[in-house]
């Protein structure tokens, strides 16, 4: 009698498919059509499960059947740290975070509530928590495996998907451009390497908030440059060194990158909620303020068409509560009583060669 080989198990599905919808108000406003990638929808609640996720499944696939279940550490300002221990859960592994000191309560109390085995705070930024977990963390314990937040080629491969992704829910159109905002850059990296395959033409708008705008500064100096530290309230963002990779991949002239302030973030994130209901943090509320009248064009350095098809990456975060978003309406609405009617308020950011 033959005996079946029983089916093999398909791989744990650690990110999923999001929506991609048009805004109707949002395009009005920006004047041309404006899609939503809509990765709050992650399991995380952002971007990073892509990413975080298939960097996972590269070391799991790496490993003998005999080695012992690893103990995942992630480094990060609270969103990688959530889809490290969103993405170990399901596959039945244990994870602990490390996030810098500036890493609001709000955030840890979420990581612990997704199931950390431990949540460790230090140092001032992302890169000094990094440190600490490397150098300190990760000795002591010998089934440890250390997960980057951003800089890592399977990373890089896992944000990508969101390209396809994109142009299959397009019908096979290719975007005119696609807006996202840079921390460390491994969205940045995983859109630009994915375009750069299929040999689109689709520009990227590389966002950055004062304050932690590292790849601004680096394509400044024509180098990769360390930032003193970080200052903008998006300390999603606060990566004070951005991936060589990402800088490498600015260079190119398909990429614009632009500095807003912490105040259009807010305005950004009011924007998402009132006009599409949907919450979102300052890190992501920064590509939504995009869509304010003027911005794109200037960003691009061109006039857009009423039939542009631009993409933002609405990327999450969870680092927003109503209480937040009711304080960043009403110092909104007090500015703007306060100044009048104010333009677009945005660097662009001019690249030097290196």
């Amino acid at each position: 009698m033959a005996i079946e080989t029983p089916p093999t198990a398909p791989p744990p599905k650690l990110w999923r498919k999001t929506p991609l919808i048009e805004s109707r108000t949002l395009s009005n406003s920006a004047g041309c059509r404006i899609h939503l990638k809509l990765e709050n929808h992650q399991p995380s609640g952002s971007f990073k499960s892509r990413g975080i996720g298939s960097y996972m499944l590269s070391i799991l696939s790496s490993r003998s059947s005999t080695s012992p279940t690893p103990h995942f550490y992630s480094s990060s300002g609270g969103n990688a740290g959530l889809a490290c221990v969103a993405a170990a859960l399901t596959l039945g592994c244990p994870a602990s975070v490390v996030v810098p000191l500036s890493t609001k309560p709000l955030m840890i109390e979420k990581i612990k509530a997704a199931g950390a085995s431990q949540v460790l705070q230090h140092g001032k930024s992302w890169q000094e928590a990094d440190d600490y977990l490397r150098q300190v963390v990760l000795p002591n314990d010998k089934a440890g495996v250390y997960v980057p937040p951003f800089d890592a080629p399977a990373i890089w491969a896992g944000h990508g998907t969101l390209v396809t992704e994109v142009v299959e829910q397009l019908g096979g159109v290719e975007p005119q451009a696609v807006v996202c905002s840079v921390g460390g850059g491994g969205l940045f990296c995983g859109i630009v390497r994915a375009l750069e395959e299929r040999g689109s033409q689709t520009s990227v708008v590389a966002v950055e908030t004062k304050g932690a705008e590292s790849l601004a500064e680096s394509l400044k100096a024509g180098e990769v440059v360390t930032l003193k530290g970080i200052s903008s309230q998006a300390t999603s963002l606060g990566a004070v060194r951005v991936a060589e990779e990402a800088w490498r991949l600015a260079k190119s002239e398909r990429v614009h990158s632009v500095v807003l302030d912490d105040r259009e973030a807010e305005r950004g994130c009011v924007m998402l909620a009132e006009q599409e209901r949907v919450m979102v943090e300052l890190a992501c509320g920064v590509n939504v303020a995009m869509c304010q009248p003027g911005y794109l064009e200037k960003a691009l350095g061109r006039p857009v068409r009423a039939d542009d098809v631009v993409v933002i990456v609405v990327c999450g975060g969870s680092n927003v509560t109503i209480e937040m978003l009711c304080q960043w309406k009403k110092d909104d609405i007090e500015r703007r009583e306060a100044n009048g009617k104010t333009g677009v308020n945005m660097e662009i950011i001019q690249k030097k060669d290196g």
